[in-house]
């Protein structure tokens, strides 16, 4: 049985393995530098995982946890697109509970790929009847949900989500719009891969520490969508 390995951070490798896949996207050249990208790519990947799952627990206990669950495959479904690469040139973790679907369920993210790294979390592709019940929530609740978004924003994240052409009316003020007004909301922070961080323990550190800080919206999300 392998013995976990300590994550360290990734490494220049790793990056121009992704640039040179994106130049040679076939599986004669992947099978020919398989070992690069699971060494390079795959392995930190694991490790990073490890190393921040214990956290991640304590967020919520019901996260799926096993590695091959949270990291995506590099492998693209083909199938019904026009685009027949094979391979993705970039890849991500998620916690989510294994039970839910992001259709439904608020969860986390982390992604890296040849410019930058990426984490967040919210409601990403959420039906229209959850973002009706979080929007009921943040109005009904509204001074909570500001503290809450104030400590978001303090952490140095950022609103996301695609909006709607005609403004959904409400009686907030602007500072809440940016929650409101999205077919699916969620929160993000990036970084270019010239950040130290990535290429130490560090990275693992830096995404436990924003992790926790949105615990909050994240209970919240959930308490919103009716399923705790």
């Amino acid at each position: 049985m392998k013995k976990n390995i300590p994550f360290t951070g990734f490494r220049a490798e790793t990056f121009r393995f992704l640039r040179d896949l994106e130049e040679n996207n076939y599986k004669e050249w992947f099978e020919a530098h398989r070992t690069v990208y699971e060494t390079q790519l795959l392995e930190p990947f694991r490790a990073l995982i490890s190393a921040v799952s214990p956290a991640m627990t304590t967020i919520d206990p019901a996260f799926e946890m096993r590695p091959h669950k949270v990291l995506s495959r590099i492998y693209r479904d083909t199938r019904f697109s026009k685009d027949k690469r094979p391979y993705r040139t970039h890849l991500w973790m998620t916690f989510q509970r294994s039970t839910t679907h992001w259709e439904s369920f608020p969860g986390y993210y982390m992604s890296l790929d040849t410019e930058r790294c990426e984490w967040g979390m919210g409601l990403f592709s959420p039906v229209r009847k959850i973002m009706d019940q979080f929007r009921e929530a943040v109005t009904q609740e509204k001074e909570s949900f500001k503290e809450i978004a104030l400590e978001v924003f303090e952490a140095g994240y950022e609103t996301q989500g695609e909006k709607y052409v005609r403004p959904i009316a409400n009686d907030l003020s602007d500072f809440y719009q940016p929650w409101l007004q999205g077919k699916s909301i969620y929160v993000n922070k990036s970084f270019p891969l010239t950040d130290e961080r990535i290429y130490s323990d560090a990275l693992a550190h830096s995404m436990i520490e924003d992790f926790s800080r949105l615990a909050g919206l994240y209970h919240f999300m959930i308490e919103a969508i009716n399923n705790e």
